[in-house]
């Protein structure tokens, strides 16, 4: 009995304990009952950023914001924070201020504006307490900043993380804090359009509410007159920088350190109001600083542990609970912003370690800065690249005749004393050339550049290709050119002729065969005629010899004297003697016998 006795003891002792874990668990939750707003509805004023230029002090000009280089300091620790109590004489005679002071030597390696719970938060409308988000980051110090939503968590005003644009309040004037990527701070107030530049953009961002320090000198006035006397849930504007309360605010000294402002209190109970805030801040070296988020949002975290009293109740009215809040402002190990160095370093210890050809805080810019290089190239990691056609350590020299493109390492291809373009290797002909590389000699007929006027010689002779003179001495291709073109013309002539005489030619009723057949047999015949008259005239011939050897004419005596006869007789009639005298044609011819004698 005694054993089970002990047992049910020990499981009434588990039980307890289980039962106040939960209870602590659900003390350890805010109320959130330290609401300190300022504005009713909405955040910010309703008017322009032009309305806050034209309503500002004549000696700040156009100017509506302040920029001071940061401290780039790497010999000394990231950070260095301080515990201060300080008394504040007010109409009862004095209260004593609790807070936290923390100065931060490299505000661009070593603070990042963090999301609630880390990136996305503010897309998801997420509340989560100063010191979650501090641990997930490895948060050396951590506080609140910018103002949310009480009722959607929905974060207020600009946030800029780490680089990244995480919502933009639209030109929403209210007071900015923010660091640009060379290390520029700035306070104040900012249009959309210097929000969203992108020359020296934001790497981080947030809004605030009242412009404590301009310069050296409390701007609360001009602040409130700036960004409005809306009502909101605790009063007017006006009270919000009256009223006591916790606060937190941010600023720099004229180092260029950052200077993270944290103090307790509760609201019209404990703490400061925002004039004496900004007096407390000027005393310390302040010179430009803004309110942050305050009330019972006011937090400040060392190492991932509340170090602030917080002026939120628990569930356990006889404690006091951090509230879940929006962004925070992160002091940590340094880091390189952006962490890649721009992709052109690498990061040690913090510092960008830029590649060749690189320089700057974040290995943003090359050595080879324009206009170095003119404008016929562009700055590169290696120096100038010139663009095609171009030469020289800044690009201010064409390519050498006869070269081109890129680097002026191609060769030009033109002939005849052609120019060579620097950019495309495209060849300019001198007169009398053309084509492609200027190669081929104007045609017969024509000269000068790209070979368009036409030569005016009588009879259409050629002319001087590069001139156009008339009285030109052709070259031997030329020649040779125009002889075969002569003879390949003079043969077409004749073709011609040809053509034309065998169209007029009568069609002949023989062919030539049947010509030459009749010239053949008639040839045949007077030949045959000749030898046959050749025959004839032979026997002729010899007849004739042989008739003068035997045949003699017969004559008689008496007829021989038939001359006196005739004188003496009567006269014949000349019948008569006509046939006496052709006796001869009558053949009287004698001829001997041939066995006497004469």
């Amino acid at each position: 009995m005694a054993a089970e006795s002990v047992k049910c003891s020990y499981l009434w002792l588990l039980l307890w304990l289980c039962v106040r874990a939960s209870e602590t668990k659900n003390t350890r939750h805010s109320m959130d009952d330290d609401i300190l707003r300022p504005y009713t509805h909405g955040h910010g004023p309703s008017h322009s950023h032009r309305y806050v230029r034209d309503c500002q002090p004549i000696i700040y000009g156009n100017s509506t914001h302040e920029s001071w280089r940061s401290s780039s300091s790497t010999g000394q620790p990231v950070a260095e924070s301080r515990v201060f109590v300080t008394d504040v004489e007010d109409r009862n005679g004095g209260r004593s201020v609790y807070g936290h002071m923390t100065v931060v030597h490299d505000p661009l390696r070593t603070v990042s504006v963090l999301e609630p719970g880390g990136p996305d938060g503010c897309s998801m409308n997420h509340k989560v307490s100063v010191e979650e988000t501090a641990k997930a980051a490895g948060c050396l110090y951590a506080q609140n900043a910018g103002f949310f939503n009480t009722k959607s968590s929905e974060c207020l005003g600009n946030v800029v993380s780490n680089g990244r644009l995480v919502q933009d309040s639209g030109g929403l004037q209210n007071a900015q804090f923010g660091i640009r990527k060379d290390g520029t701070l700035v306070f104040g107030y900012l249009s959309q359009e210097e929000v969203l530049d992108q020359s020296n953009p934001f790497v981080q961002l947030v809004s605030g509410v009242i412009w404590l320090l301009r310069n050296g000198d409390i701007y609360i006035k001009h602040s409130l007159e700036a960004e409005c006397n809306k009502t909101q849930e605790t009063g007017s504007l006006q009270y919000f920088a009256d009223v006591v309360s916790a606060r937190t605010a941010v600023g720099h000294d004229a180092d260029g350190k950052l200077i993270l402002f944290q103090i307790d209190g509760q609201t019209r109970a404990r703490g400061m109001n925002l004039w004496e805030l900004a007096e407390f801040l000027k005393n310390n070296g302040v010179i430009n600083a803004i309110n942050l988020d305050g009330g019972g949002s006011s937090t400040y975290v060392v190492n991932g542990s509340l170090a602030s009293y917080p002026s939120d109740s628990c569930s356990d009215s006889r404690w006091r609970c951090s509230r879940n809040i929006s962004t925070v402002l992160c002091v940590h190990e340094r880091r390189c912003q952006p962490a890649n160095c721009s992709g052109h370093g690498e990061c040690v210890n913090g510092n960008c370690r830029c590649q060749k050809g690189w320089q700057g805080v974040t290995c943003d810019s090359l050595f080879c800065q324009p206009p170095a290089c003119g404008p016929h190239g562009v700055c590169s990691e290696d120096g100038c690249v010139c663009d095609a056609g171009w030469r020289g350590k800044n690009c201010s020299q064409e390519c050498l005749p006869g070269f081109y493109g890129d680097g002026c390492r191609q060769t030009c291809s033109c002939a005849n004393g052609a120019t060579c373009d620097p950019v495309h290797g495209r060849c300019t002909c001198p007169p009398g050339f053309h084509g492609e590389t200027c190669k081929q000699v104007c045609p017969l007929g024509f000269f000068g550049p790209s070979c368009a006027q036409e030569c005016l010689c009588d009879n259409s002779c050629p002319c001087d290709p590069q001139t156009g003179s008339c009285n030109a001495t052709l070259d031997g291709e030329t020649n040779y050119t125009l002889h075969k073109a002569g003879h390949c013309l003079a043969k077409q002539i004749f073709t011609s002729w040809k053509q034309e005489e065998d169209a007029n030619r009568e069609t002949p009723y023989l062919t030539e065969r049947s010509w030459l057949i009749i010239t053949a047999v008639l040839a045949a015949l007077l030949v045959f005629s000749l030898i046959v008259h050749l025959v004839q005239a032979c026997r002729t011939s010899g007849a004739s010899r042989f008739s003068e050897r035997r045949d003699y004419p017969y004559i008689p005596l008496g007829n021989m004297n038939g001359a006196d006869s005739c004188a003496r007789g009567p006269k014949r009639s000349g019948k008569e003697s006509f046939g006496l005298e052709d006796s001869d044609s009558q053949d009287e011819v004698w001829s001997p016998p041939r066995s006497g004698r004469l």
